[in-house]
């Protein structure tokens, strides 16, 4: 089954100027999730929806390139250094990065040694973590760099959702629509409860909605050059994350160190 953040838009298949190869392409990297060494062609196939022979031959050029590496003796591929180089060069140009790493730390570090902090940007429908300072209890929630949330229904997701410019925003919901119609709706309901929180409480919440057993709470941060939108949350199992103490005590620190990031008075 056809996984649906691999899904072409209407709009990009009128795109005279989109290379479907190259998408194709980058969409065998996407393939690979977090926990997860090994891809077959097949596996890929039908998480794509592109045909067994196209897979192979994007497969074959991606080993070419050093961004997958074959095993033969299983028929499976892996990421290869190719993409750890580019990965590096995506972070290490987001300025924000080495910035943000002190201040989360500073957060991780508060009363709850359950506490993940994490700083994500918008790709297509989903937040993707760019950097994380994990909990230090070695049982609580696992998330890295690379981690993915639904923009529209995970708190660090709606902080992106509300920082962002309205045509920007517009546009999110626009792709969203295309992806996945039946979603409008809720996706809309979503936005709006977040949007109402953020203009009272200063910050968006998530209590099991993204999963049920996970609390967070999360803010927008803006870059300092105003061109990108990211989000920044603290979050946990509900276990042992719980509503009063994010909200009585981690949602000031959390105001303070977006506007800190941002380089703005906190509201």
């Amino acid at each position: 089954m056809q996984d649906e953040e691999f899904k072409t838009s209407a709009e990009e298949t009128k795109d005279r100027n989109f290379i479907t190869a190259l998408a194709r392409g980058l969409d065998v990297l996407r393939c690979f999730r977090p926990n997860e060494t090994d891809l077959t062609n097949t596996d890929i196939s039908e998480r794509t929806n592109l045909p067994k022979p196209t897979v192979s031959r994007l497969t074959h050029t991606l080993c070419k390139l050093e961004y997958l590496v074959a095993d033969p003796r299983t028929g499976t591929y892996r990421l290869g250094a190719g993409v750890l180089q580019l990965g590096y060069g995506v972070l290490s140009g987001m300025e924000i990065g080495e910035r943000a790493s002190e201040v989360m730390r500073a957060l991780r570090d508060g009363p709850n040694s359950y506490i993940t902090v994490a700083l994500a940007e918008r790709h297509r429908i989903q937040a993707v973590y760019i950097a994380v300072q994990r909990s230090r209890e070695e049982l609580a929630l696992t998330m890295s760099v690379g981690s993915r949330l639904p923009l529209f229904f995970s708190a660090i997701g709606r902080a992106i959702l509300v920082g962002m410019p309205e045509s920007d925003r517009a546009a999110a919901f626009e792709q969203a629509r295309q992806e996945d119609p039946n979603q409008h709706t809720a996706r809309q309901n979503s936005y709006e409860k977040a949007r109402a929180e953020y203009e009272t409480l200063g910050y968006c919440t998530g209590y099991g909605d993204w999963r049920p057993d996970v609390n967070g709470i999360a803010v927008p941060v803006c870059s300092l050059n105003g061109a990108r939108i990211y989000g920044l949350n603290v979050g946990g199992p509900s276990f042992h994350v719980k509503k009063r103490q994010l909200e009585g005590y981690y949602a000031k620190h959390l105001i303070e160190a977006a506007a800190a990031l941002s380089q703005r008075p906190p509201a």
